[in-house]
């Protein structure tokens, strides 16, 4: 590598740079502020771990995007955390082991092989949520209330929040029985939702699996709250099982109505996104402009049962990177210029204005001027007493 290209960083990992660095703090401390007023505790999962650990019980996509490495000290083989959620199920089952409800949040960077998605960075910074030992949906709902809230809290309101169901569409498969090759064809169009590619699959499959048709029906079931009943009427037949996925769907919508008047609504029964990792209700936050969820999360119950203890748990993260690209800016206040000046009395009043929350930048050579330093004020000797002017 010449000297000229020594400067450039691999595609998909940034540097944050002034102002934009403190704009991510800012969000970084008002969401787990706002955490913590919930009661949730923070914990700092470590950056690498035995692949063993890492890796059991997840998907197949967070394993294409771990960064995996040899232990010098032991030779087994570890892995860069690629998402929070598996080492908070560790956690949870064997280091902290909580017998009621446990709630946890925490903030931290990633490194991912690859981006999650075209516009996504390799180096996200994660800030989530989770809440173990609560099966009711008392605690979907509460988690779903506090990425809402939190999100309002740092200027993004006008949103829409994706609801589904990955038993819906688990069920439904299982009761047209198709082999575990056909279902993995399937599960792959589903995703990609290609429904020149379902047509195509459908005719080839349906002879064989005619209840394959209620694939059809469900690849259709996205929109308002009403693809909820019509859900009931034209899955019924195939599983009456299909009803007791629906309710917990309504009973959320019913409160995030009460609670947030203005978040649209959309519900889709045939997402698969972290199909093979969750187990229930599933949501996304959406904003104008963004075809990727700005927050998303979901049930993932039994995740500890690896570590020796099984819980019901829900939860959801976002980018911090992504939300500070969305969100309204934080004016950063002026900071007051002082200049190279040995005066005792100047050294205290700077340290009295430090004191209580004002920016002061001294100046270090002749050079050092309010401009240069980026001060919109200025501390001048006036009378026998400095004082802070405007410039």
């Amino acid at each position: 590598m010449s000297k000229i290209d020594r400067w450039i960083l691999p595609d998909g990992i940034e540097e944050i740079l002034p102002p934009e660095a403190n704009q991510i703090e800012h969000l970084r401390r008002n969401i787990l502020d706002q955490f913590a007023l919930w009661g949730y505790r923070l914990v700092i999962p470590p950056q690498a771990e035995y692949l063993e650990s890492l890796l059991t019980g997840i998907g197949h996509d967070l394993d294409l995007l771990t960064f995996k490495l040899t232990d010098q000290m032991t030779g087994r083989m570890m892995g860069l955390s690629a998402d929070r959620s598996q080492q908070v199920a560790r956690m949870d089952a064997h280091s902290i082991q909580t017998s009621g409800p446990a709630r946890y949040c925490y903030s931290s960077p990633l490194l991912h092989t690859r981006p999650a998605h075209l516009q996504a960075s390799r180096s996200p910074i994660q800030i989530g949520a989770e809440l173990y030992g609560v099966m009711d949906i008392c605690s979907d709902i509460e988690i779903v209330c506090l990425m809402l809230t939190a999100l309002k809290n740092i200027g993004i309101s006008n949103v829409t929040l994706d609801l589904g169901h990955v038993a819906i569409y688990r069920t439904v498969v299982n009761d047209i029985g198709l082999d575990h090759e056909t279902e993995a064809e399937l599960y792959k169009i589903l995703r990609q939702r290609s429904l020149p590619e379902l047509d195509t699959f459908l005719a080839q499959h349906m002879d064989k699996y005619p209840l394959l048709e209620h694939i059809r029906t469900l690849s259709g079931l996205s929109g308002d709250e009403s693809v909820l009943d019509t859900a009931i009427t034209a899955l019924n037949g195939v599983s009456p099982s299909i009803e007791k996925y629906i309710k917990p769907l309504q009973i959320l919508a019913q409160e995030i109505q009460q609670e947030f008047p203005l978040v649209n609504l959309h519900f889709d029964l045939a997402e698969l996104r972290d199909y093979n990792y969750h187990t229930g209700l599933i949501f996304s936050v959406f904003v104008d402009g963004l075809a990727q969820p700005i927050a998303k999360g979901g049930r993932y119950d039994n995740t500890g049962q690896v570590f020796g203890r099984a819980r019901p748990a829900t939860g959801f993260s976002a980018d911090l990177k992504t939300l500070v690209k969305i969100a309204p800016a934080v004016s950063s206040e002026g900071c007051i210029f002082a200049p190279a000046d040995p005066d005792p009395e100047l050294k205290k009043r700077i340290r009295e204005l430090r004191q209580s929350g004002h920016k002061v930048v001294q100046a270090l050579t002749a050079d050092d001027t309010p401009e240069t330093t980026g001060c919109s004020q200025k501390l001048s000797f006036a009378k026998n007493t400095w004082a802070v002017t405007n410039i």
